[in-house]
């Protein structure tokens, strides 16, 4: 009898949708020095509405959500925002002039040809651990043709 109530209580009890969250093109350029700042983007597509909240790597000391902001005068420039929202099926894409992860005191240069963990903490779907190539300090994106 108490096995049936349990059944009940479970099929009565409403789902909870867990996001599921596909990164896409992971990469970062080479860094000159590890004194400098170095940049890392992706694509982010999630079954569910979700929040990118946090970002960290054993590559930064820091990392940073950064967005482009533009002015009545036209002139756009970086700032620190707080979260990413992720439409569901909409695919968010980090790119270089545009929204970015901003990797601050890092622990040692990045070179061309390695690569270093993210760790991305959503509202929703949770930690997400992805491999991040380095490319080329030039770089543009992980599909660009190369001479």
């Amino acid at each position: 009898m108490k096995l049936l109530a349990a059944s009940l209580l479970t099929l009565a009890m409403p789902m909870v949708a867990q996001a599921e969250i596909l990164v896409t093109d992971p990469w970062a350029r080479a860094s000159i020095l590890a004194s400098r700042l170095g940049a890392a983007y992706l694509t982010l597509t999630s079954s569910e509405a979700d929040r990118l909240l946090q970002v960290t790597s054993p590559a930064a000391g820091h990392v940073m959500l950064h967005g482009v902001e533009t002015n009545a005068a036209g002139v756009s420039r970086m700032v620190n925002i707080q979260g990413l929202d992720i439409s569901p099926g909409t695919p968010v894409t980090l790119a270089p002039g545009n929204s970015h992860l901003m990797l601050m005191d890092l622990s040692r240069k990045l070179e061309e040809g390695e690569t270093f963990l993210l760790t991305l903490v959503f509202e929703v779907a949770g930690k997400l651990t992805v491999a991040v190539p380095v490319l080329g300090p030039g770089a543009m994106g992980p599909t660009e043709e190369r001479p």
